[in-house]
């Protein structure tokens, strides 16, 4: 590699306060279209109304950006809005003629992502549609959902290691005796890569196996939780249902249909990175062209998946910067009132978990100067972990 192409790379990754404030831009659009599509969800309402709403959000949000740079700077949706409902795991995102309705009492797991120049921030979040705080087994599994991701923002740090993680967020689940949902995926975050090599299991299996992985500084993190009053074992119910996909660039295939030719042509010039939906595509021509273009692994589906009908589902997702000076989580919507009938704060090895700091201390001396400096960039990031412990001394 040459000194220019060290270079280059050097500049990709955190070290580079522009990559540092892409990152950022995009978990405020984020956070932004997270809170709009909470405030969406109402009884009765169609969830692809809803889906439509987050994704239109992000399209103008990140085209008000970058308008004046000479150099081209791609942004807008890095994963398309998803909206599972109750014991529906993830990625339902429907078709514009879909009238699947939301009511009152619903379990709303909100899924979405943005991104700036390939720079991508991610957020998950679990909403009830109901007044008043949440009870019951309901508020066990939002609230195992939460404790374990505030558990892994304190170990997704340098030094540490992907299996330290998948180990800590299993014993949190099982204190509210509730399970880590299987296949999941925590996966490290790069230009225009959402699903990066360096994971962590959400469940370690003979099945399911990962390469050890230490964290490192500078690296950024899409924390991936889901939590299940069932076995948390996912089930695809319906094909029929997945509509969101991501073109897999490493794959080549002549295509016989004419309808596929034209979707895929379509994919190939709009969508060629990022995981897209389906509805933003010709439907009819996209049912069509969709399935040889899978069949063939042209396209990497991302299904509609279930737990059992009765059984309780909770996702919590954050993207964490891994800074010099700490984890930055900088993507997050503050929960609504959760009344677990379970508590944690006995168990000391959570506890001790909980209690981390997620800031590093500086060695050597001009720690005032150091302190000044960083005020005002460490305020929100400082904030996190005293209001997340709150959240879990109230919901525990």
């Amino acid at each position: 590699m040459s000194d220019d192409e060290i270079k280059e790379e050097k500049e990709l990754d955190l070290s580079s306060p522009e990559v540092v404030n892409k990152y950022k831009s995009a978990a405020e659009i984020i956070n932004k279209a997270l809170q709009l599509v909470i405030s969406e969800c109402k009884p009765k309402v169609k969830i692809v109304d809803v889906c439509e709403k987050g994704d239109s959000f992000i399209r103008e949000q990140t085209g008000n950006m970058y308008k004046n740079v000479k150099k081209k700077i791609e942004r807008g949706v890095a994963f398309p809005t998803c909206i599972s409902v109750n014991n529906t795991i993830c990625h339902f995102s429907p078709l514009a003629s879909d009238e699947s309705v939301l009511e009152a009492g619903d379990i709303v797991k909100i899924d979405m992502g943005c991104h700036i120049d390939g720079f991508i921030a991610v957020v998950a979040h679990t909403h009830v549609l109901q007044e008043g705080p949440v009870t019951g087994r309901v508020a066990d599994v939002i609230a195992a959902a939460n404790t374990a991701a505030e558990v892994a923002l304190r170990l997704v740090r340098p030094g540490k290691k992907n299996k330290d993680v998948t180990e800590a967020i299993q014993k949190v689940a099982a204190a509210y005796d509730c399970k880590i949902v299987e296949g999941v995926l925590t996966h490290q975050l790069k230009q225009f890569v959402i699903d990066g090599n360096k994971v962590v299991l959400s469940v370690s299996s003979p099945e399911t196996k990962v390469d050890d992985a230490e964290f490192e500084e500078n690296e950024v993190y899409a924390v991936d939780i889901v939590t299940s009053t069932g076995e948390g074992k996912p089930k695809l119910l319906d094909e029929k249902q997945t509509t969101i996909y991501k073109r897999a660039v490493d794959k080549n295939y002549h295509l016989k249909m004419k309808a596929s030719r034209f979707i895929f042509s379509e994919i190939n010039q709009n969508f060629p990175i990022m995981p897209f939906t389906a509805r933003a595509l010709e439907e009819k021509r996209a049912r069509l062209g969709l399935v040889e273009c899978v069949n063939h692994e042209l396209l990497q589906p991302y299904p509609v998946l279930h737990e059992k009908p009765g059984d309780f589902v909770a996702h919590i997702k954050f993207t964490v910067l891994l800074m010099p000076n700490g984890s930055d989580r900088i993507t997050s919507h503050p929960l609504q009132e959760v009344q677990s009938t379970k508590s944690v704060t006995e168990d000391p090895e959570i506890k001790a978990w909980l209690s981390l700091g997620t800031k590093s201390k500086k060695k050597g001396g001009g720690k005032k100067k150091k302190a000044k400096q960083g005020d005002k960039g460490d305020d929100t990031a400082e904030a996190e972990p005293s209001e997340a412990v709150a959240t879990n001394g109230a919901t525990a």
